[in-house]
């Protein structure tokens, strides 16, 4: 493991996360003239909602915003880009923070121009985690067809070493001796942007994710639907590759729930209601069936729900799901509490989505930064002034959110490492 110091920066601005609240805090510090070091543990930008199919509010596919913000870094040299990398340590305070960083080796390097060449001869395959496993990639790939910086990265979970793919490389870009790295630098203001991972389907035993494959969660809908994703905007169940005639949503999956996730996580309703717009476009007829706690469509949203409720084919349920059965077909029986007539609702769908809530992906590792959090495992305010939380950090939030917080998290962050 090699250790680096980067040049100081006296009043740079590190933005932890380079999902859509980053890239927005890393943006507006550094169009007013701030230097910005963008930390990111994947090999990609853009977060979650590269992962989407399209977001709210004008339901944009995400090649919408990402792409511009993605010209603007790369036009911009006042901002840094450090993709694989995690902060491991911080010592300091406002206007003169140490922050140390561990890079994690891509094995390929700078010389990349993305011809495919290494992935035509790899010989190895690994589940695709960007797609949530639903189809694969090979050992050396790229993580998504729009990925941002546009180089290749090699998983040696699953890679072989044959050297095949050094072969096959006429740059000279591919590196399997490459090694990870620890570097120092100096800040005068942190924002943390690390945003959120979908909650864990397996640890609700009763709704059994792992027993039937009709069974998949939201965010496994968007990359189904989304015209890059692994069935190419396709719409059938897992397995079988049956066109569903019945879907079930079932809402506050792990949400709202003592033994799981006590809050609200905000955009799940929203979430299922843009899912039945998908399925619409696709499956005119089908029969949707919806169990929720309470619908949740803040603001101008209701005009949006309004036009489902209409919809002849799709039932909203009151109540919470107790349970889902596999059936021999292939399809599932949901079965809930109706909580207006107080009848038990035992209904059979071809596939089943799970409104999964959103987790903090800080909330395991904050306090060893020097970071307090709520209950629930969000950011909590920083007492020394100079650190800061924005989008789904400090809170359940959707992209219109996430991106005022960001906003305001980086003008905090300006104010505070002019100390």
């Amino acid at each position: 493991m090699t250790d680096e110091r980067s040049t100081p920066v006296a009043g740079g601005i590190l933005v932890v996360g380079g999902g859509i609240s980053g890239l927005t805090a890393a943006l507006e510090a550094a169009e007013v003239g701030k230097d910005v070091f963008l930390v990111e543990k994947n090999p990609y930008l853009g977060g979650r909602v590269a992962q989407l199919n399209q977001y709210f509010p004008k339901l944009c596919p995400p090649s919408c915003g990402l792409e511009i913000n993605f010209k603007r870094i790369k036009n911009n040299r006042k901002i840094r880009v450090y993709p694989m990398t995690e902060v491991t340590k911080v010592a300091g305070g406002p206007g003169n923070y140490q922050v140390t960083l561990q890079t994690r080796p891509r094995f390929v390097n700078n010389n990349c121009t993305g011809c495919n060449a290494c992935v035509d001869v790899c010989p190895e395959e690994r589940d695709n985690t960007f797609n949530f496993g639903m189809d694969k990639t090979k050992a050396i790939y790229r993580p998504h067809e729009m990925s941002f910086p546009m180089k290749y990265v090699i998983d040696m979970d699953a890679c072989s070493r044959c050297g095949k793919c050094v072969e096959a490389c006429q740059y000279g870009a591919v590196d399997l001796e490459m090694q990870p790295k620890t570097m120092t630098l100096d800040a005068g203001a942190i924002v943390w942007a690390t945003g959120w991972n979908p909650y864990d389907p397996t640890k609700m035993e009763n709704l059994k994710f792992n027993d039937s494959e009709a069974i998949i969660t939201n965010m496994m809908m968007e990359r189904m639907a989304a015209p890059n994703g692994p069935t190419g905007g396709r719409i059938v169940r897992p397995g079988d590759g049956k066109e569903p005639e019945s879907f079930a949503f079932v809402q506050c999956a792990g949400s709202r729930d003592e033994n799981h996730l006590e809050y609200c996580s905000y955009i799940c309703c929203m979430a299922s209601l843009k899912q039945i717009t998908y399925i619409r476009e696709r499956y005119p007829e089908a029969k949707i069936h919806v169990f929720y706690i309470d619908l949740r469509t803040p603001g101008k949203y209701e005009k949006f729900r309004e036009k489902l409720t209409a919809d002849k084919n799709i039932t909203f349920i009151k109540g919470k799901v107790a349970d889902i059965i596999p059936e021999a077909d292939g399809g599932v029986t949901v079965v809930a509490e109706d909580a207006v007539s107080g009848n038990k609702v035992k209904q059979k769908v071809d596939m089943a989505v799970l409104a999964t809530g959103m987790e903090p992906a800080m909330k395991e590792a904050a306090g060893g930064l020097g970071l307090s959090t709520d209950g629930s495992g969000f950011i909590l305010p920083v007492a020394d002034g100079g650190m800061f939380a924005a989008g789904c950090a400090k809170k359940a939030a959707d992209v219109v959110t996430s991106n005022q917080s960001a906003t305001a998290a980086a003008l905090k962050a300006i104010q505070a490492s002019r100390r």
